[in-house]
């Protein structure tokens, strides 16, 4: 006789056909009488959503480093008059942020231009900035208007302190042992806190500091106070110098600081080829040329303008020729301030400053990038 399970396992198995007398127990019905997952069905009921609402994509605002300055002081730092030294403190008495040498604000004038310009001050300056500005009046127009609004009293906003050209003290970030700067005219900006520092610190260095003529150079008589440090030389009475004048003869290693025109920037790289004893760090108060340039153009897509771009030229110098208020600042791809999205085209990046996500959504600098192939589509 054959068994019938139904007995043996009543609670598991029912003759074919039989009608079902009462619920059976389903998958969740032991949250009912088991306490501990009771517990946790609550924990987790309410944690998942909570945890999911925070995890929500925001678009998160970026923090501020603007700030307002008041101008406390305004100087005539060269004997032509072209060049106006501005000290600013806090406008709101907040702390200013600490800078190293080499660093520069980036200064929104009031017409909307914005524009870089070095601390020139002393670094351990804590309560004060220092910029200077050459005037310039062929040039974008900013330096115009510093020297023609930013009168004491006067207050502008900045971003930064940011650094482009950081100086590493040997021993701490360097393998030289002797400093040597460089600076032509206007480009004593940025040096000039690297020679209080280097003095400070009790370092090994030496500096040429030249220009057109002794009036045309700025802060001559506060370079004087280093002394035999320092060699003052003028186009108009030692002629241009040479490489070997601009390098010196200190035995390397060497570390060397230059910010001054292209052409002098130009003379130092050629003079330095095969120097392996020589590191170079330096800073253009000017564009770089176009090396390698193809001609192409460029629509912009708001005002459907085509411009034309020589092989010589930049994209941003052509768009300012149909488009004066274009925004710009370095001319050096550092600063970011020339920003557009290409909507058509490929583009040839020549920037150290945008990301590969940036590049990726379509940005550009036109101020030293250009197109991969004949034709771009901004949107500017």
């Amino acid at each position: 006789m054959t068994e019938d399970p139904s007995e043996r396992y009543p609670s598991k198995f029912r003759p074919w056909g039989e009608p079902v007398t009462q619920v059976p127990p389903h998958l969740y019905g032991r949250w009912k009488r088991d306490p501990l997952l009771r517990i946790a069905n609550g924990f987790f009921s309410v944690t998942i959503p909570a945890f999911a609402h925070l995890m929500r994509p925001r678009n998160l605002a970026e923090p501020s480093t603007s700030r307002d300055l008041k101008v406390v002081a305004r100087e005539i730092v060269a004997h032509d008059k072209d060049v106006v030294a501005l000290t600013f403190v806090s406008a709101d008495d907040t702390p200013l942020p600490r800078w190293t040498p080499g660093a520069h604000l980036d200064l929104l004038l009031p017409s909307g231009r914005m524009r870089e310009y070095s601390l020139c001050g002393d670094p351990a300056d804590s309560g004060s900035y220092r910029i200077a500005v050459r005037r310039i009046p062929d040039g974008g127009g900013g330096s115009v208007e510093v020297h023609e609004t930013l009168h004491v009293g006067a207050t502008v906003t900045v971003k930064g302190p940011r650094n482009g050209m950081p100086m590493a003290v040997p021993g701490h970030g360097s393998s030289a042992e002797h400093l040597r700067f460089v600076a032509g005219g206007i480009g004593i900006t940025p040096i000039l806190p690297m020679l209080i520092a280097a003095e400070r610190l009790g370092l090994d260095w030496s500096m040429l500091y030249t220009g057109r003529s002794t009036d045309t150079i700025p802060f001559i008589e506060e370079v004087e106070r280093f002394g035999d440090k320092i060699e003052i030389r003028t186009d108009d009475v030692h002629g241009i110098p040479t490489p070997d004048v601009l390098i010196g003869d200190a035995p390397g290693p060497v570390a060397l600081y230059a910010c001054g025109p292209v052409p002098m920037l130009e003379a130092l790289r050629v003079g330095l080829i095969g120097r392996n004893d020589v590191e170079l760090h330096y800073e253009r108060f000017s564009a770089p040329p176009v090396v390698d340039g193809k001609p192409f153009t460029a629509t912009l897509s708001e005002s459907d303008i085509t411009v034309d771009v020589a092989a010589d030229e930049t994209l941003l110098a052509a768009v300012l020729k149909r488009k004066p208020d274009a925004a710009y600042s370095c001319k050096q791809g550092f600063c970011g301030t020339c920003r557009v999205t290409v909507t058509d085209g490929l583009v040839d990046h020549r920037d150290q400053t945008l990301t590969p996500f940036e590049r990726d959504q379509g940005q550009m600098l036109t101020c030293v990038s250009r197109a991969a192939g004949d034709h771009l589509t901004i949107d500017l």
